[in-house]
Formats: C-alpha cells, structure tokens, sequence
C-alpha cells in the first residue's frame, strides 16, 4: 500500500481518487475542517460560495490528499465515502426539511 507520510511524495496524486466528491459539494464548509482544507471555508462567503461548491465538488478529493496525511488510498478513500454518504443524508434532511415547510405553507 501506498503510505501518504512523507510530505515531499505528497505532491502526486493517484488516479483513483481523482472523482467528484459529494461530501465536499453538500458539507463544503465542514468537510472543509475535518480535511484540513480551508480554503473550503469560502463557501461561508455569499456568491462564491454557489463556485466553492462545485470546485470542492470537482477538486475537493485533490486538495484532502495534499492537506491531511493518509494511511493508504484505500484509508482515504474509506473515510470520503463516509462524507460522501453524510453529504447525501445532508441533502435529504434539507429537501425534507423543504417539503415540509411547502407543504405547511399551501395547506394554510
């Protein structure tokens, strides 16, 4: 396995890991924090923060490579399938959260 524990290998980042990361688009600013990725807390910032979604999305698996240290790829690809789910359990809460404020508003 390929260990992550020497900073000046850190550079290359393997291919498998290079995929969108939905944990990091839903949960951008916290997912943020717990990878050691700040720049991620620009999606506190209005405007950029519709951009720092989709960035995180497309480069967020990227960025948490190069910022935290990792066991092995398989480590961190573990540990980004659990944001990715957080960030789809995320998104039902908030499209429930939704509908039910729809539904008490059209039903009076």
């Amino acid at each position: 396995m390929e260990s992550k524990s020497n900073q000046d290998i850190s550079d290359s980042v393997p291919s498998e890991i290079n995929q969108w990361n939905w944990g990091a688009f839903f949960l951008n600013g916290i997912w943020g924090i717990g990878n050691k990725t700040y720049i991620a807390l620009l999606a506190f910032v209005p405007v950029i923060n519709v951009v720092m979604m989709f960035v995180l999305g497309f480069k967020g698996n990227k960025m948490a490579w190069k910022n935290k240290e990792w066991e092995s790829i398989e480590h961190f690809k573990s540990v980004q399938r659990y944001w990715n789910i957080a960030g789809f359990v995320a998104l039902g809460l908030y499209l429930f959260l939704f509908a039910l404020e729809f539904w008490s508003v059209i039903s009076g």
